[in-house]
């Protein structure tokens, strides 16, 4: 699993780790029951600290993810990728409204703010 962390995003490096994670899942690099490795080895080997580490772990087990095993360490869930594209619908509708909300009083034309969804989109 290759995570690679940016120290000038503005995101939180455990916020880079759990997206990249998610990202690994969902794409099917990373399956049902694989392993992850170790918070510790996490750390040393992207020379931050566990405790950024466990904050990723804990985020992406919230989220039901990971599952975490006693003694033996975290490992991929089981996912419904139709309920977590579910999920990630309602979320994107709700970014949808905010920046809606913010081009009306910017005064952006609806028109404008395809065309920036569009340039970011064929970006990606």
């Amino acid at each position: 699993m290759d995570i690679i962390l940016s120290n000038t995003s503005s995101r939180p490096i455990y916020e880079q780790i759990t997206e990249q994670v998610k990202n690994a899942i969902m794409r099917g690099e990373l399956k049902a029951g694989d392993p992850l490795p170790s918070m510790r080895t996490l750390a040393q080997d992207l020379r931050i600290s566990v405790i950024t580490t466990k904050r990723a772990y804990n985020d992406l087990e919230n989220e039901g993810f990971i599952t975490t095993v006693v003694g033996k360490g975290c490992f991929v869930s089981s996912l419904d990728k139709e309920v977590l594209r579910e999920g990630n619908l309602l979320k994107i509708e709700m970014l949808i409204r905010q920046s809606i909300a913010l081009a009306k009083v910017s005064d952006v034309s609806s028109n404008e703010l395809k065309e920036i969804i569009d340039i970011y989109y064929k970006e990606e």
